[in-house]
């Protein structure tokens, strides 16, 4: 039944496990250990877990893999790894398939931390990792040599929301038999569909949308089976990175509301992008969705147009005005998340990317004056008007 289901559906009732007691409302199994009939039982389950036998909360757990399963359901992949953060997710889904020797061509615009994943981690143990324009089809096809061995960036990049073609890149790296990983949070599973477009393995982090009420840490891995389970599971359940069963819950009582709070949260998103272009305290307005985006055609493509929760605004006069502004906010709260419930803005250049050498800094656009916003589900005239009278302050 589940494979006729559309998206929504799946976010609501994908992956249900239900007790003897036949709940509603998912079950937290909050243990760390499981109980065998006999010890020839577990020895059994030890030589080879059965479908729905658990061993250890930190090789699986039924909340957490009714996490694991929904989301999965709802991506359009075999399997899934929940991670106790999204950053567990990404260093994870790397590390668990690299060894030295490996090359790894990754898009330049990332997050920051990220960016430490691949520069610094990856780099000590013999891992050679090449930087590329990510909106740049040329620079990925002169990187991406036999030699390659995985493909990374964030289909949309943080904080400048570049575009990166899914498919093109998917089918350079796949000519050379290269395994590519998207980082899709900005895209969000509502919107995007990589695994369609030619990704390998999808990571989020479920911190953002997915819980989508700043409650709790957490991320997942998407893959093939013998990916996630020969090649993930193994790294993550004997280094530590797992979900917790109470985070799983948590998320999948966000993954039922998924659907609903993105579209509305991208409308508003779109409505305050069309409001602001042209605005005298504003060089520019970076939104995917909108027909100015530099990148829109590819937006149409391979989103439909839509363009995400998220809008990044640079102020003309540098990082005064950008402060400016943020502390003459009342309705948004300046932090450091997003896909939250409440509209966030940070910036980027002092906080997100703070690390970065200018000139890095200069290279993707992270300027003194950017801020970037994501839209949370207040009343869309009522974060305009507090827009406005924030930017007139500013100048």
């Amino acid at each position: 039944m589940s494979d006729t289901w559309n998206p929504r559906t799946r976010a609501v009732h994908g992956g249900t496990r239900r007790s003897q007691y036949g709940e509603v409302s998912e079950a937290i199994f909050l243990t760390q250990g499981f109980v065998y009939d006999s010890a020839e039982a577990a020895a059994q389950r030890f030589e080879a877990a059965g479908e729905d036998e658990f061993i250890y909360a930190r090789y699986g757990n039924p909340t957490v893999r009714m996490f694991e399963e929904r989301i999965a359901m709802l991506e359009g992949v075999e399997d899934g790894f929940a991670t106790a953060s999204g950053m567990a997710a990404v260093s994870g889904a790397l590390t668990a398939m690299l060894k030295s020797g490996d090359r790894v061509v990754s898009a330049r615009a990332l997050f920051g931390s990220c960016l430490y994943v691949l520069e610094e981690i990856l780099t000590r143990y013999g891992v050679e990792v090449v930087f590329v324009d990510g909106t740049d089809l040329d620079q990925w096809r002169a990187a991406i040599t036999p030699e390659t061995t995985a493909v990374f960036f964030e289909s949309i990049s943080n904080p400048t929301l570049e575009v990166v073609d899914i498919a093109a890149v998917s089918d350079m790296a796949h000519s050379v038999g290269a395994t590519v990983l998207v980082d899709n949070v900005f895209a969000t599973p509502v919107f995007s569909n990589a695994i369609s477009q030619g990704a390998d393995v999808v990571i989020y982090s479920a911190t953002k949308h997915i819980d989508g009420q700043g409650r709790a840490l957490g991320g997942i891995i998407l893959g093939t089976r013998d990916f996630i389970r020969k090649t993930v599971e193994p790294y993550m359940k004997h280094t530590g990175g797992s979900m917790s069963p109470f985070t799983a819950w948590v998320m999948l009582k966000g993954l039922e509301t998924l659907d609903m709070r993105v579209r509305a949260q991208a409308e508003t998103a779109l409505a305050l992008a069309d409001a602001l272009q042209g605005h005298d305290a504003l060089a520019r307005v970076l939104y995917p969705g909108h027909h100015t985006h530099a990148q829109h055609p590819l937006v149409q493509a391979q989103m439909g147009g839509q363009g995400g929760t998220v809008l990044s605004l640079d102020l003309k006069d540098g990082q005064a005005a950008a402060f400016k502004f943020l502390n003459a906010l009342t309705i948004p709260v300046i932090s450091n998340n997003l896909g939250d419930a409440k509209s966030i803005l940070t910036h980027p250049a002092t906080t997100t990317h703070q690390r970065l050498p200018q000139d890095q800094k200069d290279i993707l656009g992270i300027t003194p004056g950017l801020v970037r916003m994501s839209v949370g589900l207040e009343d869309a005239q009522d974060l305009r008007a507090d827009i406005l009278q924030a930017l007139d302050q500013a100048k």
